[in-house]
């Protein structure tokens, strides 16, 4: 029951209203301030992933281009890499299949030096031209997501 106190002002009646207002108010705006906090980690999260992504596609398609460059190697891309010396300062002349050891050998190190924990598998089908080459880098994202990335091409 309200009871109107007769002789008593309404401003004394309502008194405490407002702080109550004003806390419910900032409870409001802090819920509101730590979704947007929220939204901010996961858009960074987000952001980091597709560079990562980027940087996965630009390596495989680096190694693509070696193979197209070095069609005479084959299934040389499908072994073993080797620092063979093949290009830069005080280069020696290769043979196609220790120019693709030796293009596999700078490719891991790229992968290895941009992606975290990237690491790398190249395999060949075929037995004669034309051959289909499976290029696969794997990586790590933040927060232990693991990643993968297949270019398939066929020269």
């Amino acid at each position: 029951m309200n009871s109107i106190q007769p002789g008593r002002p309404l401003r004394d009646r309502a008194r405490g209203f407002t702080l109550v207002e004003i806390m419910v108010a900032l409870v409001v705006l802090a819920v509101g301030m730590l979704g947007i906090a929220g939204l901010y980690v996961t858009t960074l999260k987000s952001g980091g992933g597709a560079i990562y992504r980027m940087q996965a596609v630009n390596l495989a398609g680096d190694l693509a281009d070696r193979i197209r460059a070095n069609r005479g190697a084959n299934v040389a891309y499908a072994g073993a890499a080797a620092d063979n010396n093949c290009y830069g300062a005080a280069s020696v002349n290769c043979a196609p299949a220790q120019m693709a050891a030796n293009d596999l050998f700078v490719w891991q190190q790229q992968v290895a030096a941009i992606l975290p924990g990237g690491t790398t598998a190249v395999t060949v089908a075929g037995a004669s031209a034309p051959y289909t080459y499976t290029i696969q880098i794997n990586w790590t994202e933040s927060g232990g997501a693991a990643q993968l990335y297949v270019l398939t091409l066929q020269i």
